[in-house]
């Protein structure tokens, strides 16, 4: 059940990254020229296109979020005459953009291109050929950044690699964030009752925006896969116990982020008065909030902010036993081996010092399960241990719970994997860190420092990519490109590994999951 690296293959790669002609992922692309013009349900607009790609940037989905449409539902966009020249980014979502470190400077864009603004709901469309009238399976990215940073307009979205080495189309949206999406006011004053779902329901709006256009672009809307990595694949996670959604998606994959719980409507209410006495206002001054300018909301230090499951709009946790709205969508979920290694920056900590960290967090089953870690990977640094520690008893055991969810339901299949493969440059001191599978699935590692073009990289991007895109257009991954991936099953467990080997494993380390499963505070 093994695909090995072919000598062949990677010998051809890297004489083509040595000569400057990347394959794949790192490939150059011609100077751009005015696409085509398409025609959509507000009006005309013209991109770009360069080899037979046409990309349109900032195309809105939805009205102007300011004012009084602040903490309101989205409303339809405004039509426009002539044509829309779809060539800029759009407005990012208002967010507060934190100081970088070591991890941040290599994989996010510091400035946001578009700039900050509430006329928000833009989105982006990569396609080859919009009006040959094909029927091309739709990849609908929602970014991370939790639920409240992040942009489509991150150079690690770019679609262009993804239409063009797959034949398939690409949206990427922007949404609102932070308290502008997520602020719940609702049991404050009926007025507002959906601020607390706000930027889930742009997310439904985009969608509808896809069912009513995609197909003047190539796409087919009865073909679309909703995907996302970190933040992205909690907000996929959430679509899915969505009725407003129900219908406009047929597939779903959550990348190192999957959302199995969310704050309690009094948690949310309580966190909404802090918020608001922290300007100076009360419940009886909820209008004034949509006549601040949005940097003070965005910049307040008041509390953080998510769906809610507010018994309509969201009537569920995603993965609840009771939730079977979405249980006809196969999935695809999964993470990546050392995906806390993100949090975890300290490369000097020693081994006495994760023993610490673990006794701290876990009490009197630290040690055991240091001990059971360190036998797994006896070569590891102390801060990849702890980061593979707190990986597996968070993200990967509810990636898993999540699968069984969907196994459960009986009506469509779930697929899991893990990245094992790590970042070749910097040492590998990051290991397989949390977004190592963003440019993996755009097929976009010229994106991504972290991540570099190696052959290696390229190879593996092209294996992924091509796996997402199989099942964007079938509900199925298998590709010629890896071995054969079974659905997962609870008694066998497949997990297809990307590493330099591909594989499937069966339970891979169940030893390890079963530990956690047996502490009491786990």
């Amino acid at each position: 059940m093994r695909n090995r690296f072919q000598r062949r293959e990677f010998l051809k790669i890297a004489g083509l990254s040595g000569a400057g002609v990347f394959p794949l992922g790192a490939q150059t692309r011609s100077a751009a020229r005015p696409s085509a013009v398409i025609e959509t349900a507000s009006g005309k607009v013209r991109g770009e296109s360069a080899d037979g790609i046409s990309f349109f940037k900032g195309i809105p989905y939805g009205g102007d979020t300011s004012g009084k449409n602040r903490f309101m539902p989205p409303t339809k966009p405004a039509a426009w005459k002539g044509i829309r020249e779809a060539t800029q980014w759009g407005h990012v979502a208002p967010q507060r953009v934190g100081a970088p470190n070591e991890y941040s400077s290599m994989v996010r864009w510091q400035t946001l291109p578009g700039g900050q603004g509430e006329d928000c709901l833009v989105l982006n469309v990569w396609t080859p050929n919009p009006k040959s009238g094909g029927k091309r399976p739709v990849l609908f990215s929602i970014h991370g950044g939790g639920f409240a940073n992040g942009t489509s307009g991150n150079p690690v979205f770019d679609g262009y690699y993804l239409a063009k080495n797959h034949d398939a189309v690409v949206v990427t949206i922007n949404h609102r964030l932070g308290p502008l999406g997520y602020l719940h006011l609702g049991d404050l004053s009926p007025e507002f009752s959906s601020s607390g779902v706000a930027g889930m329901l742009d997310c439904v709006a985009a969608l509808e925006w896809v069912r009513d256009n995609i197909d003047r672009f190539g796409g087919d809307p009865g073909g679309v896969m909703i995907f996302g990595q970190s933040g992205g694949g909690s907000k996929t996670s959430f679509l899915q116990a969505m009725p407003s959604a129900k219908g406009l998606f047929q597939r779903a994959a959550m990348e190192s982020g999957v959302a199995v719980r969310a704050p309690s409507r009094e948690n949310a209410t309580e966190n909404a008065e802090k918020f608001l006495a922290q300007l100076s206002l009360n419940k009886t001054q909820l209008r004034d909030l949509q006549n601040l300018p949005f940097d003070k909301l965005v910049n307040s230090a008041g509390g953080t902010f998510s769906p809610i499951v507010d018994g309509k709009v969201i009537p569920y946790l995603p993965f609840d036993p009771a939730n079977h709205l979405s249980d006809d969508v196969p999935i695809i979920v999964g993470s990546c081996l050392h995906d806390s290694a993100l949090s975890i920056t300290d490369f000097t900590l020693d081994d006495a010092g994760m023993r610490a960290q673990a006794r701290k967090n876990l009490g009197a089953n630290a040690d055991r399960m240091v001990d059971a870690y360190r036998k797994a990977d006896p070569k590891d640094s102390p801060s990849l241990l702890m980061a593979r520690m707190n990986t597996d008893r968070g993200l990967r055991r509810n990636s898993i719970a999540v699968a069984e969810h969907r196994n459960a339901g009986g009506r469509a299949s779930a697929y899991m994997y893990r990245i094992d493969w790590r970042s070749v440059p910097h040492d590998g001191k990051f290991g397989a860190v949390h977004g190592v599978d963003v440019p993996m699935v755009f097929d976009n590692v010229n994106a991504w420092p972290l991540v570099g073009t190696s052959a290696q990289a390229i190879a593996l991007a092209r294996q992924m990519s091509s796996a997402w895109v199989a099942f964007a257009r079938t509900g199925d991954p298998n590709t010629p490109e890896i071995p054969k991936w079974p659905a997962y099953r609870p008694d066998t467990r497949a997990t297809m590994i990307f590493d330099t080997e591909v594989r499937v494993d069966n339970a891979p380390d169940q030893e390890l999951l079963t530990l956690w499963d047996s502490t009491s505070n786990s």
